[in-house]
């Protein structure tokens, strides 16, 4: 039986100390089949993010059973293989989203719809993978009726969230719901005492694979009162002016900006990219970051060396994640240390 939840749950800031990180291996047919990225190229994508976070700070990968033979050959014995069934291996959204308490760490549940019902994904195990994570760790399961995903929330660790109101406010996610509702809804779970909405998030997130506006794509809190968004400067770009009204709604949030400008390229084969060095995720005393071999990338290392001082940033090259739908962040979820 769960143990009564204390009245303040609190996410902590991603920068904060990690017992581990959590991935999942690539199961979806879609992911598998070449038609957006080579098969080769999307597993060799997944292993570099998790070898590249295990020099930092544990790694656990859950893996379907009938994955386990070339995911445990192509991932180092440091690397802990989970067995469970999963439908997809964006773990950052159909997994858990962990939290503080008095007690030590607890799991909150969000509902996944598959990024507001989209036909071509499965939901019939990841639906329910946040739960069965605590189970198997042994603590609190703080169940939400908001349908939302981890990439669609950042916080500060100081009670303020950053989330886009396409992804929050999405009809085919939580019809009825109003701004007031949300953020009593995460003040309940992850102890956002403020709320910053940004408007919508980039172009492509909008697109078939898209979430309709993941925030960790666009924004983060690197620490309280402080800000990095993703800046497309070419006006060629849709995303142009994406960036010119986000940076707009941070500042009058009364946020400190950091601007960290896009990659040089602007398209794929599947049209307009949304390239983001903004979807990083923070390990031990470590930044794994996205690199594209782009002429960008070693100034968005610089950058975000100035942002997490003391850390030692680590590319990987996330193009043949890019084309799934997401990006290094939107695959990994830290577990906070409970103390």
């Amino acid at each position: 039986m769960l143990r009564t939840l204390p009245t303040r749950t609190l996410m902590p800031a991603e920068g904060d100390r990690h017992e581990r990180l959590w991935m999942a291996w690539p199961v979806a047919d879609y992911m598998l089949d070449g038609s957006a990225a080579p098969r080769d190229d999307v597993l060799a994508a997944w292993a570099a993010v998790a070898h590249a976070a295990a020099a930092f700070e544990p790694v656990t990968m859950v893996v379907h059973p009938a994955h386990v033979p070339v995911a445990r050959r192509m991932l180092s014995r440091e690397i802990e293989l989970w067995e469970a069934p999963i439908d997809d291996a964006w773990l950052r959204d159909s997994g858990p989203t962990f939290v503080r308490t008095a007690d030590g760490i607890a799991v909150v549940d969000w509902v996944f719809n598959a990024w507001g019902g989209l036909t071509w994904a499965g939901t019939a195990h990841d639906s329910t993978i946040a739960a069965r994570i605590a189970a198997e760790l042994g603590v609190d399961r703080i169940a939400s009726p908001l349908t939302a995903e981890g990439g669609g929330i950042h916080v500060d660790g100081a009670g303020t969230a950053l989330v886009t109101e396409t992804v929050m406010l999405d009809p085919a996610r939580n019809p009825g719901w109003t701004r007031v509702d949300v953020e009593d809804e995460l003040r309940r779970t992850v102890g956002a005492e403020r709320v910053i909405w940004l408007s919508r998030g980039l172009t492509r997130d909008y697109g078939p694979y898209g979430t309709r506006g993941h925030v960790d794509m666009i924004a983060t809190m690197p620490e309280p009162g402080r800000a990095i968004f993703h800046d497309q400067r070419d006006p060629r770009h849709p995303d142009r002016s994406v960036s010119t009204r986000v940076r707009a709604e941070l500042q009058d949030a009364g946020l400190e900006v950091v601007s960290l400008p896009a990659p040089g390229v602007l398209r794929d084969d599947a049209g307009w990219v949304d390239y983001s060095y903004v979807n990083h995720v923070l390990v031990g005393g470590g930044v794994i970051a996205c690199g594209f071999d782009d002429a960008a990338d070693a100034m968005a290392v610089g950058i975000l060396r100035d942002q997490y001082p003391g850390r030692e940033v680590v590319t990987v090259d996330a193009r043949a994640i890019f084309a799934l739908g997401g990006g290094i962040h939107c695959i990994t979820q830290q577990q906070p240390a409970s103390v």
